[in-house]
């Protein structure tokens, strides 16, 4: 059994040297024994495949950084089921009850931000633009034509 600060915490000190070694190395000897190859196509972007068009300063939707704020605390909030697994069995029915109120609570967040229309990436690109404009070919007032007379 350790006794002293540094017994204790030994084998994590290690295995953080150890880890920045191999990076170190490994990060080393690709540069070193690597083949660099530089042009045009190697200094595109990969876009899974597809050939890159248009600017990297596009503007994204706000839907996108919503969905990707709720993924965060819905995934936050599902972390906390893990420690609960782990001491279900000593706290028995109170801890089932317990859960059982987080995850309603959990599922009526969801279905909230559901009708909300949060997680509705489509709603504004599938309607159609309706432009309201009216354009009269013949004018309401028309212009009394002028007589052109011409002298002889």
């Amino acid at each position: 059994m350790p006794t002293t600060l540094l017994e204790r915490y030994f084998p994590v000190v290690l295995q953080a040297i150890l880890a920045f070694a191999i990076g170190t190395l490994l990060i080393g000897a690709s540069a070193i024994l690597g083949k660099r190859v530089r042009n045009a196509v190697k200094n595109t972007a990969y876009e899974c495949g597809m050939t890159p068009y248009g600017t990297a300063k596009e503007r994204f939707s706000v839907k996108f950084y919503l969905v990707a704020m709720l993924f965060i605390l819905f995934d936050i909030e599902a972390i906390f089921l893990y420690p609960w697994a782990v001491v279900f069995r000593d706290l028995k029915m109170f801890a089932f009850f317990e859960m059982l109120v987080f995850v309603i609570l959990i599922l009526a967040g969801f279905f909230y931000i559901y009708k909300k229309g949060a997680l509705d990436w489509t709603a504004e690109e599938l309607k159609p633009v309706q432009h309201k404009i009216h354009v009269d070919l013949m004018p309401a007032d028309p212009v009394p034509s002028e007589k052109v007379t011409h002298a002889a």
